[in-house]
């Protein structure tokens, strides 16, 4: 897929505070728990609760 690089700038100042929400309800309805979106999440990216800075 070939993007603008105006699109891929608009992206890479996103947060995902907004997305987040819009992933639970998904894997809710999917029959999946909040703890499952997680454990994936910390396997794609290597975050999680343990190691946020406060």
């Amino acid at each position: 897929m070939k993007t603008l690089p105006e699109y891929d700038a608009r992206i890479t100042k996103m947060t995902f505070a907004p997305v987040y929400p819009l992933y639970v309800n998904k894997v809710e309805k999917k029959g999946r728990t909040k703890e499952e979106l997680h454990q994936v999440m910390e396997l794609l990216t290597g975050f999680n609760d343990k190691n946020r800075e406060n």
